[in-house]
Order: structure tokens, then C-alpha cells, then sequence
């Protein structure tokens, strides 16, 4: 159903249940016929939107048919109990009609809705990226169910135990219909923080219809724990609305919900995970603290449920701030990969040009000697030709390895393109001539791989820098270390030539 056509119907269904809420309330009807037409307008909505399950589930196929039939099966549980509840106090005169089927079928609507999220959650979509661990989404949980226990208890919960213990199983039904929404409710928000897949629209309505039957159900609880056997109808109004909100969750357009993206903005799902298992504990500490203060003892019990959520809430900021040091951890190791990919050849794993640049401009600025050695490999084009791209590949990783070995570990390597490699020595402890000779030796011995030898030699270009001079920059080493390169090369190849020799000179 599209999102307008979908608005359209909610606006005219909250307007059919508010007419009918103010009606049954308003005390101008006699009670027989308000508690008729509350009744009744329970089971029709409740009878459309089980309908309304069954034939959108006909026309799905997977997780989406699945859920939506535990859904229908749900709302048949809650048709069962209307009409049993109906029969007797409409029909019979009965006050509270507990002995009927009508419990078993409201106690049904939650624990089916429940296999609904779960089929939901665990055959979707699949899981949040950089979704939390189990263990601090178990701790979330009992935060929330230990902080609404201890709310409900100091509120209200201690006198409907009382009463429990007087009247015996049904009482029992009573209270834990309301306290089965309750966990429907926490599984729910715990679901939807970990699975994207039950973070849509209607899901959204099935929450707002628990929260709706557990608010009339507390309050139902407490009357008949106080000895009321004629319920005002405004107590049902929870109930009313229910039905009508599992109905728009029938009808509500499906799929996960669209996230932003933003980098500079929090998601508001993020922000409902950092808030949400601190705000039942928020709520019921500043309870229990005007409690306190006007009087209201707390009994052992009320304590040490209270204390042992403060412990659960000590153990989930631990686990957070571990979970918080290894992903800094992840994050430092993930920016020194990538600047190591930014600033090395990804072949040979030597430095690539733009380190090799950023190298020498920082050797320039300081006042120790420097050489350049602009190296070209002789004969790689030959092994290329004959042997294969992949072939050629493990004879340069060979060259960087070998001119690794030929220099200090301060010094740098790097491979300028294609075949043709740079050295950078800054301080150099020799003369540049016999830098150059190591190279050149080292470069003569065969190129042994795994199909085969090589011979290749190397045609070497030096330059140099003996004292600080302000006016000499990067470009002019590496231009003239290149230049005494083709030198080499044009005398014969498989040579050195520096800068400013006879050798350079005379070509």
C-alpha cells in the first residue's frame, strides 16, 4: 500500500476510535450499552485486521508470508478471547467472565506476536552493520526489564501480589497478561536494535498496540487487586485502541525502513540505543526518590533489584568501553593500512613516488650530504616479452628486495614506474661511486623464480648534495640523477655514472 493511501486510512481509523472512546466514556449511554459498543468495536477490529494479516500473507512468500501468518494467528487468539469476554458479560450479565476462554485467548495474542518478531528479526534483512555485541544487547534488556519490575513494583505490583496470594489463579491470568506485553515490548526494542529488518512501520504499530493492552492491562490488574468487580469503562480505553493500531500495522507499507547516511550526523536509531536502557532506570529512580522523600519505605526486595540494576549498567559501560578501545584500535590500524597503500607500491612493497618525493624535499631541508641513485632495469622488457607479465612481476619484486639489502634501513627504496627504481640516502657514510657499485653488483647476480633465471642488469644515474644549498630542490637531483641515468645507458648499459664525472661530462 503506498504511504499516502496509507495515511489517508489512519487519519479516518484514529478518528472512528476516538468518536467511539468518547462515546463509550462520556457517561451518556446507560453501561450496558457502553460496554456493548466498546466491546463490540474491539472484536471487529480486531476480526479486520486478523483478515487483514491472512490475505497479505497469501501474498507473500518467505520471511514476510511467515510473520505476517503468526501475526493473523494472533489476532484470532484475540478474536477467541472478545468473543468468549463478550459472551459472557454482554450476553451472560457477568461481570469479570475470567473463567472463560477469554483469558487463554488474550494471553495468546501476545506470546504468538512474539514468534511473529522473532521470525521477523532472525529470517530478514539480516543484522545492523557494526551491529552491538550479544552479550551488552542482553544487558540492555535485563536493564530495561529490572527497571520497569522495579517502577511497577513500587507502584503498584506489591499490593496486586498481595491480592494474588488471596485469590488465587485467576488473579494469576490477570497479571500476567499485562506483564506478557511487557517482554513482547522489550523483545521487540531489542530486536530492532540489532536487525534492521523489524525497524519498519509495522512493527511500529504492534508496539504502540502492546504498549496500549499492557497500559489497560495494569491498570485492570490493580482494580481487581483492590476488589473492584465494575470496571469503568475508561480503563478499557487501552484496550480500544489496540485492536485498531494491530489493524494499521496490517495494512502499513512493509520493508525495512530507509536510513540516512551522513557523516557528521548521529542516526536516530544510534541515539535510540545510547537513550533507551537508560530511560526506564531514569524514570524509575527519580519514582523511588520522591518516593523517599515524602515517606515510602523500600522493602529488601525493591532494593536489591535496584542495586542489581545499577550493577548491570556498571557491567554494560565496561563492556562498552572495551568495545570502544578495540574499535580505536581497529580505526589506527585501518588509517596506517591505508597510509601505507597511499604512500607504497602495491607490487613490490617499496616506497612509491610520492613518498620517495616527500622523502627528499625533508632530506633537502637539512644540512647532511645526499644521494640520489635513479636505477633502470636492463633487460626487463625482454622477460616481459618472453616470459609473461606475471614473470616480470616477480623479477621486480626481486630488484626491490636485492636493492633493499644494498642500503641502510633509514635509506629509502622506491619504484618511480614501470622499471625504473630510485634510492635516497640521506648521510651517506661513502662515497657515492661505490653506493652505486654495491647496487650495480648486486644486480648482476641471476634473478632466480619459480619458473626460472634471469640476467638483467641495471643502467644507475647518482646525484648528490654535498652541503646545504637553499637553491637546490628535489627536481634538480632526480633531473639530473636521471640525466646521468640515459647516460649509463648510452655508454653501454649495465653501469654507473654520477653526476658531474668525466663520464658525464664528455656525453
Amino acid at each position: 500500500m503506498a504511504l499516502r493511501r496509507f495515511g489517508i486510512i489512519t487519519g479516518v481509523v484514529c478518528a472512528l476510535v476516538v468518536c467511539i472512546v468518547c462515546l463509550a466514556v462520556s457517561g451518556v449511554l446507560d453501561r450496558p450499552t457502553s460496554v456493548a459498543i466498546d466491546k463490540f468495536a474491539q472484536l471487529i477490529a480486531s476480526a479486520a485486521a486478523m483478515v487483514s494479516y491472512w490475505r497479505a500473507a497469501r501474498r507473500r512468500q518467505g520471511v514476510a508470508r511467515r510473520w505476517r501468518l503468526w501475526m493473523a494467528a494472533a489476532m484470532a487468539g484475540l478474536v477467541v478471547g472478545l468473543c468468549a469476554w463478550i459472551w459472557g458479560q454482554v450476553f451472560l450479565g457477568v461481570a469479570l467472565p475470567s473463567s472463560t476462554l477469554a483469558p487463554l485467548g488474550f494471553m495468546l495474542v501476545p506470546a504468538l506476536t512474539l514468534c511473529a518478531i522473532l521470525v521477523l528479526a532472525h529470517g530478514g534483512s539480516g543484522k545492523l552493520p557494526g551491529h552491538r555485541s550479544k552479550l551488552v544487547v542482553a544487558l540492555d534488556g535485563l536493564i530495561v526489564v529490572g527497571s520497569l519490575f522495579v517502577l511497577t513494583w513500587v507502584s503498584l505490583l506489591e499490593s496486586m501480589v498481595r491480592a494474588w496470594a488471596t485469590s488465587g489463579p485467576g488473579f494469576a491470568t490477570v497479571v500476567a497478561h499485562p506483564a506478557a506485553y511487557l517482554v513482547m515490548l522489550v523483545v521487540l526494542l531489542v530486536s530492532s536494535w540489532t536487525h534492521r529488518s523489524v525497524r519498519q512501520l509495522p512493527v511500529l504499530f504492534i508496539a504502540l498496540a502492546g504498549m496500549a493492552q499492557s497500559t489497560s492491562g495494569w491498570g485492570f490488574a490493580y482494580l481487581v487487586s483492590k476488589g473492584t468487580t465494575v470496571m469503568p469503562t475508561g480503563v478499557d480505553i487501552g484496550f480500544m485502541v489496540a485492536p485498531a493500531l494491530f489493524f494499521l500495522s496490517s495494512i502499513a507499507p512493509g520493508g525495512a525502513t530507509r536510513e540516512r547516511v551522513g557523516a557528521a550526523r548521529l542516526r536516530a536509531g544510534d541515539l535510540l540505543h545510547l537513550l533507551v536502557p537508560y530511560l526506564p532506570m531514569l524514570v524509575t529512580g527519580l519514582f523511588i526518590v520522591v518516593g523517599t522523600a515524602t515517606g515510602v519505605r523500600l522493602n529488601p526486595l525493591e532494593i536489591y533489584v535496584g542495586l542489581g540494576v545499577v550493577l548491570l549498567v556498571i557491567a554494560r559501560q565496561l563492556l562498552t568501553l572495551i568495545d570502544n578501545v578495540r574499535l580505536l584500535e581497529q580505526l589506527r590500524d585501518s588509517r596506517e593500512r591505508l597510509r601505507h597503500q597511499a604512500y607504497h607500491d602495491p607490487l613490490t612493497g617499496v616506497a612509491n613516488r610520492a613518498l620517495f618525493r616527500e622523502r627528499l624535499d625533508a632530506a633537502l631541508a637539512g644540512t647532511s650530504p645526499v644521494v640520489v641513485l635513479f636505477i633502470d632495469v636492463d633487460g626487463f622488457k625482454d622477460v616481459n616479452d618472453n616470459f609473461g607479465h606475471a614473470e616480470g612481476d616477480a623479477v621486480l619484486r626481486i630488484v626491490a628486495s636485492r636493492l633493499q639489502g644494498c642500503v641502510r634501513s633509514q635509506d629509502v627504496v622506491a619504484r618511480l614506474g614501470g622499471d625504473e627504481f630510485g634510492v635516497l640516502v640521506d648521510g651517506y657514510p661513502q662515497p657515492p661511486e661505490e653506493i652505486g657499485q654495491r647496487v650495480l653488483e648486486a644486480m648482476s647476480e641471476p634473478h632466480r623464480t619459480d619458473n626460472g633465471s634471469h640476467r638483467i642488469r641495471a643502467s644507475i644515474g647518482i646525484s648528490h648534495r654535498e652541503a646545504f644549498d637553499p637553491a637546490l630542490t628535489a627536481d634538480d637531483l632526480l633531473g639530473t640523477a636521471d640525466a646521468a641515468m640515459y647516460t649509463a645507458k648510452r655508454l653501454g648499459k649495465g653501469m654507473v655514472v654520477v653526476h658531474g664525472s668525466v663520464e658525464a661530462e664528455m656525453t
